[in-house]
């Protein structure tokens, strides 16, 4: 019985982030302004992380350590998996906008790629936001971000990229 639950547990997709289970180095390359849809600056900078399971494997907590600028940022990424519509909810939060949650994004794996996207605000003007994880292997995986103005319509390009390595 126990071996069914698994199988099925991981073919609803509560199982998709699995993978990030562990620590990570984050190799950072994002524009200096996400805001400024002008901007063509990059910046690049390193991260650690380390992910685990909670709620018996309905969610996944992420703890982060950026260092943009020299200066150290932490952030959290919490991830819920909702079994009733088979999809992921992500909300981040960082030591840069203490008491401050982002609304979450919403999304699914499709085999090694999964899109999420969700609502977010700039100066008064609402936005959405899409993160993108792209599976290489058991060890590297990319993280990337980037935004619509017009509701979806259009994306721009990409506006931060991470390319995450596995350390343990």
């Amino acid at each position: 019985m126990t071996e069914q639950i698994t199988l099925e547990h991981r073919a609803d997709g509560r199982a998709d982030f699995d993978f990030f289970f562990g620590r990570w180095h984050g190799a950072i390359r994002k524009l200096a302004d996400v805001t400024d849809r002008a901007c063509t600056e990059w910046v690049e900078f390193e991260a650690t992380c380390d992910c685990g399971p909670i709620l018996e494997g309905l969610g996944n907590f992420e703890t982060a350590i950026m260092h943009p600028g020299g200066q150290a940022v932490e952030g959290a990424t919490l991830r819920l998996f909702v079994p009733s519509t088979r999809t992921w909810h992500i909300w981040w939060m960082s030591s840069r906008l203490p008491g401050v949650l982002d609304a979450p994004v919403e999304g699914r794996f499709e085999g090694d790629r999964g899109i999420f996207e969700g609502p977010d605000e700039f100066d008064g003007t609402p936005i959405l936001v899409r993160y993108e994880w792209d599976l290489l292997n058991a060890d590297e995986v990319q993280w990337a971000q980037r935004f619509s103005w017009d509701g979806g319509t259009t994306w721009d390009d990409l506006n931060w990229v991470t390319m995450w390595t596995r350390i343990v």
